[in-house]
């Protein structure tokens, strides 16, 4: 018996898009059409090539999931999946997640539309009270660095809503299930087909642009984002391995990026050619072009990277960040550079042998080639993909509930604000009348309180009953917390003490185990004369 066509509502940045998942999406879809019955479905505000829109039918997105369809939602890490991240959030369907950190479109959503406030609570609910600890500092310009952006991928309200969750690499979907053990998730491979463009492109292309005919030629492709380690490159280029090596940038460059700037600065101008954004067709002949690719990504949204994935196509030897998703490639189709201190020296010492060793490139470009056309083939991409969607489609959506994450714990805060209150020291006091006190202490912080037997963190109130210049209670153990006191909660302290004569002051000073005063840490301490 044979199985059910599948209807697919396919939902995706399409050509002429600038994104990278805008032509992952051309190349798919005449494999998924073969496979499934396939609409696609128009983006608000996007336009769509007459090619594409001519082939398949294309509807509006309010159309989408209608009559029992399922929605396969691309989702990517930039403007052009605002309203895509909405769609999926209304009605859930499939999601490939080519990027595994969504942080960078929150921004785009909420920050750059000066709405700090839904910023604000969607990191709450997506990674708790960490989320609004991190989102505060983007309250001011230039307060902030990019460390949150990878560290809180800020993916959990989108995610949990989802039938499935598609990924293109294992690691992406183990680091997905680690962080939401019931979330349904699968890696299939992204399918890349066989480059087209060949050497003759790639002199054609050098001769068009200016670029040195006989000189070793290094490729960066893409849009150029710090993550991309172009910097490093060009520290790299300037060391005296690489003497007479140019670079090609072929792509977008952020505007963060002064890599012209550098280029100067590391003496190495008249090497480092920046083309921008090129056309497809073009894109290819620049590949073609170089003689080593470079592909190098620290810190990493977990993405695929489809240009990698286009340079092994043709033929290129590559090199890659020995990180994350890279790591999964088999050490004889790359050639891995580790990222951190030393990365610029290490880099050049492997470019240099590369270029010295054209044995060396054909093999590694061999090897590359035979990885893509036997793993990244394209009909067997968008089998595993319809596969996948026929196992998700009649799953609901998770709906787990808010993150809440462990609280940190006052071994390690620094900030312990919280209210003390004492009952019963009210005047007149007789002196020498013995009163039973009350002392509250109300832990308002974000971190839990550790009971007073801890060594390290526990919590205890210290009392002073001064007279006379001197402390009368200086032998008198200090109260420690019975019990770990989580935020917002309180306990109250019974206190026996007698009123000495003359002049007299009560004080209660919490401390902590190993740290300051709590006073010092922003916390309470309560004294007054009696």
């Amino acid at each position: 018996m044979t199985a059910e066509r599948l209807r697919i509502d396919y939902v995706s940045p399409l050509p002429p898009v600038r994104s990278g998942i805008a032509d992952y999406s051309a190349d798919l879809l005449p494999h998924l059409a073969a496979r499934c019955d396939l609409r696609l479905v128009r983006i608000p505000g996007q336009p769509v090539a007459p090619e594409i829109a001519a082939r398949w039918p294309l509807v509006d997105p309010q159309q989408r999931g209608e009559d029992a369809r399922l929605p396969l939602y691309q989702m990517g890490n930039n403007r052009y999946h605002t309203e895509i991240y909405e769609l999926a959030l209304e009605r859930p369907g499939v999601l490939t997640l080519h990027d595994i950190v969504l942080h960078h479109l929150l921004g785009d959503r909420t920050l750059n539309r000066d709405d700090f406030a839904a910023y604000r609570r969607q990191l709450r609910a997506d990674h708790g009270w960490i989320g609004e600890a991190a989102a505060m500092p983007r309250r001011w310009p230039g307060g902030w660095g990019d460390a949150a952006q990878f560290a809180l991928p800020a993916h959990r309200s989108l995610l949990v809503r989802q039938q499935g969750i598609l990924t293109h690499s294992r690691w992406a979907a183990q680091w997905l299930r680690e962080e939401i053990a019931e979330l349904r998730v699968e890696a299939v491979p992204m399918g890349i087909p066989p480059g087209t463009a060949d050497a003759e492109a790639g002199r054609v292309f050098r001769r068009r642009h200016g670029l040195p005919r006989e000189r070793p030629l290094l490729g960066s492709f893409g849009f150029q984002t710090p993550i991309k380690r172009t910097e490093a490159v060009i520290a790299a280029l300037a060391r005296p391995e690489l003497d007479g090596v140019h670079l090609m940038v072929a792509g977008e460059v952020a505007p963060a990026l002064k890599l012209e700037d550098q280029a100067r600065r590391a003496g190495v101008a008249e090497r480092v050619h920046i083309l921008g954004f090129l056309p497809f067709a073009e894109f290819e002949a620049a590949i073609a072009a170089a003689d080593v690719c470079l592909n190098l990504r620290y810190p990493t949204a977990g993405e695929t990277s489809a240009s990698l994935l286009r340079t092994m196509a043709l033929g290129k030897p590559t090199v890659v960040s020995d990180y994350a998703q890279s790591a999964e490639l088999p050490a004889a189709v790359v050639v891995k550079v580790p990222p951190g201190e030393g990365e610029d020296k290490i880099l050049a010492s492997k470019l240099a042998a590369l270029v010295a060793d054209r044995d060396q490139l054909d093999r590694l470009g061999r090897a590359a080639r035979r990885h893509v056309l036997r793993h990244h083939d394209p009909a067997a991409a968008a089998a595993a993909v319809v596969d996948a969607c026929h196992r998700f489609r009649d799953a609901v959506p998770l709906d787990l509930p808010p993150a809440d994450p462990p609280r940190p714990t006052s071994i390690a805060w620094s900030r312990f604000e919280g209210e003390i209150e004492v009952h019963g020291a009210e005047a007149p006091w007789p002196e020498g009348e013995r009163r039973r006190l009350g002392v509250r202490l109300r832990n308002r912080s974000k971190a839990r309180w550790l009971a007073g037997e801890r060594p390290e963190g526990g919590i205890a109130l210290e009392v002073r009953l001064l007279a006379d210049g001197r402390d009368l209670l200086t032998d008198r153990e200090w109260l420690g917390l019975p019990f770990d006191l989580d935020p917002g909660h309180e306990h109250w302290f019974p206190l026996e003490l007698r009123r000495p004569p003359g002049a007299t002051r009560l004080c209660v000073v919490p401390h902590v185990f190993g740290h300051r005063g709590f006073p010092d840490l922003g916390g309470p301490a309560w004294e007054a004369e009696i």
